[in-house]
């Protein structure tokens, strides 16, 4: 065996080498040094994820099946971002008495299911691809019931383990299909045994493979475990799956879908989303109006905001990939900074509903200010970042000048309008309401702090500097070839 073909995996690398350095210090260090544990995890994967941004060698590994490539590199970079902001929040969390005695238990699942979706991002064959899913996906349950004394934490991980279970079988389901069709598990391999295939056999195996990758995505109809699991998980647990699962799930479903399907596109695959993409901006809309509780109103609100993102898969094109990784940056920096908020509130006043944040920026207006930026990002309220992502992500969409992309493009825009009012409903909560029994002033912890000030900078400044959309349409012209067949 080559093991210079290691080398063509530098993040996976990095990350194994964070969580084997924590694994150690969590087994080894005295009892004493444990509480130092979150700053020790925090500090060593802001180093790795500083690291990651130096260019390395591009190419493939392992006989094809895994590929390291200029828009796979920045994704998984995007990711690292996040991933770093949710170790800021979760900090004074994994501190307190009840969960400090698994502090350890929760940083290596955490970073094991980062793992598993750097392979899912980078996989180029089948096999792979379902190793990187169920790497990502069986340590989630694990962290949903952390918490193991609330009955909530003990559902959150029952609806998503049997969830993903059942759309774990229909995706393979999916992938035996394609390769009875095919008698292949490599991405390119399948495009090609696929062309001028329209067989109702290849239909009923995309629509399989749909499914289960919309479970990851949250897509309606596959969305019923969202908003329970995103209530009874611990809030570090929720504001991670809403935002790392949620990106990379969405890129390896483009790489799916363009470079295995991309011969099919117009004849099986082109329905299904427009379909999947209305209802999901819709629902996710309809009910995120209905709910009180701020972890199901977020549950909800991604619902809807997978549905945005999937207009950057269904544009099949450089300029849509490049669209969908900026939302995606722009998405993780705005909805942590509202769960950055939740978290903290939620640690030290108790309180999860809309009603509690009544007369809230009298009493913590840093707070308030900064769960207003997040709501007008989300809402793509000009001109903070939101507002940036929606454009590029239309313009994406529009791109490919269809009449049916225009419609579905027209529909996005109008449950845009729609949502300014949900999230401008926790606006007025915050500012315009009063409540004699407010949240009484609160003192955030330190990296809660730092994480909220980078959250807010980066809804502030992402749509103003140019060059980052810029960077991301470069390396996606770079994979230009995976839209070929379509």
């Amino acid at each position: 065996m080559d093991y210079s073909q290691f080398l063509l995996m530098p993040q996976e690398l990095g990350l194994l080498l964070v969580f084997l350095l924590v694994f150690i210090y969590d087994t080894f260090m005295p009892q004493r040094s444990q509480r130092a544990l979150p700053v020790f995890t925090t500090v060593l994967f802001a180093i790795y994820t500083a690291i990651s941004f130096v260019p390395c060698q591009l190419g493939e590994a392992f006989g094809g099946m895994m590929e390291l490539n200029q828009a796979t590199w920045a994704m998984k970079n995007i990711l690292n971002v996040g991933m770093f902001l949710v170790l800021l929040q979760a900090a004074k969390w994994t501190n307190s008495d009840f969960v400090s005695v698994r502090r350890g238990e929760f940083y290596e699942l955490l970073l094991l299911t980062l793992f598993g979706m750097f392979l899912m991002i980078s996989a180029r064959h089948f096999l792979l691809f379902v190793i990187g899913l169920e790497t990502a996906s069986l340590p989630i349950a694990a962290l949903a019931a952390f918490e193991k004394n609330r009955y909530e934490s003990h559902e959150a991980a029952a609806k998503y383990v049997f969830t993903a279970i059942f759309s774990s079988a229909i995706f393979l389901l999916g992938i035996s299909f394609v390769y009875g069709i095919a008698g292949t598990l490599y991405f390119n391999d399948i495009a090609t045994n696929l062309m001028g295939e329209k067989s109702a056999l290849l239909i009923l195996a995309v629509a399989f493979v749909i499914a289960g990758v919309g479970f990851k995505l949250s897509l309606v109809p596959f969305h019923q475990w969202t908003a329970d699991v995103y209530q009874g998980a611990p809030t570090a647990v929720t504001a991670y799956l809403s935002v790392i699962s949620k990106g990379a799930a969405a890129f390896s479903f483009l790489v799916i879908l363009a470079q295995v399907f991309g011969a099919a596109y117009s004849a099986v695959w082109e329905w299904m989303l427009y379909a999947i993409i209305i209802l999901t901006i819709s629902i996710g809309n309809l009910f995120a109006m209905r709910q009180r509780n701020l972890k199901r109103f977020l549950a909800y609100s991604s619902i809807s905001q997978a549905g945005y993102i999937m207009l950057g898969v269904i544009a099949v094109n450089t300029l849509g990939m490049a669209s969908m990784m900026y939302y995606v940056l722009v998405y993780i920096f705005s909805n942590l900074a509202a769960f950055g908020v939740i978290a903290a509130i939620e640690r030290q006043a108790g309180k999860t509903t809309t009603d509690d944040y009544n007369g809230l920026f009298k009493t913590n207006p840093w707070l308030a200010f900064t769960m207003m930026l997040a709501m007008f990002s989300l809402g793509g309220i000009p001109p903070f970042a939101g507002f940036f992502s929606k454009f590029f992500i239309f313009v994406g969409a529009c791109n490919t000048g269809s009449v049916a992309i225009y419609v579905l493009v027209l529909i996005a825009l109008i449950n845009t309008i729609i949502s300014l009012y949900y999230y401008l409903l926790v606006v007025k909560a915050m500012f315009i309401r009063q409540d004699e029994c407010a949240i009484p002033t609160i003192k955030s912890a330190c990296p809660e702090r730092i994480s909220m000030i980078l959250c807010v900078l980066g809804i502030i400044l992402i749509g103003l500097v140019s060059c980052i959309y810029v960077y991301l349409t470069e390396a996606t012209e770079s994979v230009s070839s995976m839209f070929s067949m379509i």
